[in-house]
């Protein structure tokens, strides 16, 4: 005989199995749906306290409360409201000494009883810092006690057993999202603002990386003056290895680009590779960039004309470097 409440001999249905996560999914969808209508004066109140804070916001939960709190803790900080998590078990012995009368204090807790959390409201009343409270109950000890109080409250769990939180927490994650969007909005917040605090992932390369940053400069740009030869330009080419060359006037402002798609035309109509010249067959005009751009912007642009490389121009249209899609990717931005 199986033992083991956790495992089965035979596999649950199909049936049985989609529709308890479609039930999950339409309760939680339910509970934060119901968040709206109390998006409100005291929602207003609470992002007021918050914007005025000059310290910083200091997030609190015990429990899956602790995690959402975690969680909400590092979405204000990504968004311009620098917070931190702290636990109230650690806080009692220790963790406390990192808040200050300028900070504001979001505390979090289903019940509004948790008993790590009022251990900490006289102390926090002492230093009159501001708290925040996100309760189901709107009479706790804790919702009676902060300075505003926001109602995470649900009309039922989405677990069939009414046990493991998980509507209130969606909820309570919606919530502490609301205030700060509301805060990012309020501030003025912009995506350069957002890069800043991720510049190491994918995002934070996209908004932040210019074309300057991973452009070929210098000796290392496959360039050649009008009138050249196709084949010196082929040269060129060879040595540089980016499969393209630019053509530049007598004061190194761009008059036209050379790649393999040029070539294989110049095949295609039988031009004769040892007599022409480059100007006979480059291509005048093109897309071009500027160094200052965002390589993200570079990477829309090629993929837009279907092209792998681009010359990057100053404002005076002379030529400063040379970008190629390999080096986009190796740069991480695609």
């Amino acid at each position: 005989m199986n033992a083991d409440p956790a495992k089965s001999d035979s596999p649950a249905p199909a049936t049985q199995l989609i529709e308890l996560g479609r039930a999950v999914i339409t309760v939680e969808a339910e509970a934060v749906a119901a968040l709206a209508s109390r998006i409100d004066h005291r929602f207003e109140q609470a992002c007021q306290l918050l914007l005025n804070c000059s310290g910083r916001i200091i997030v609190s939960g015990v429990g899956k409360s602790g995690h959402i709190g975690s969680k909400i803790a590092a979405t204000l900080s990504s968004t311009g409201s620098p917070a931190f998590f702290v636990h109230p078990a650690e806080a009692s012995h220790g963790d406390l000494g990192m808040v200050t009368s300028n900070d504001v204090f979001i505390a979090i807790s289903k019940s509004g009883r948790s008993d790590e959390l009022m251990t900490l409201l006289p102390i926090l009343k002492r230093l009159d810092i501001d708290i925040i409270a996100l309760t189901g109950n709107a009479d706790s000890p804790l919702a009676s006690t902060a300075d505003v109080h926001l109602d995470i409250s649900v009309e039922r769990e989405a677990c069939p057993l009414g046990l493991a939180p998980t509507a209130s927490t969606t909820a309570t994650l919606a919530m502490g999202d609301a205030l700060a969007i509301a805060l990012l909005g309020a501030r003025g917040f912009t995506e350069d603002d957002f890069a800043l605090s991720h510049p190491g992932g994918s995002l934070g390369r996209k908004l932040l990386l210019r074309v300057s940053d991973v452009m070929t400069t210098g000796d290392a740009i496959p360039s050649v003056p009008t009138g050249t030869s196709l084949s010196d330009t082929l040269l060129e080419i060879s040595r540089k290895n980016l499969g393209m060359a630019v053509i530049v006037d007598a004061d190194h402002t761009l008059g036209g680009i050379f790649t393999d798609g040029d070539l294989r035309r110049a095949i295609d109509d039988d031009v004769d590779i040892r007599t022409a010249r480059v100007d006979d067959v480059m291509t005048v005009g093109g897309q071009s960039i500027a160094g200052d751009a965002l390589a993200a912007t570079a990477v829309r642009l090629m993929q837009e004309h279907a092209i792998t490389v681009l010359p990057v121009l100053d404002e005076q249209q002379q030529i400063t470097g040379v970008l190629h899609m390999h080096m986009l990717l190796a740069a991480g931005v695609v």
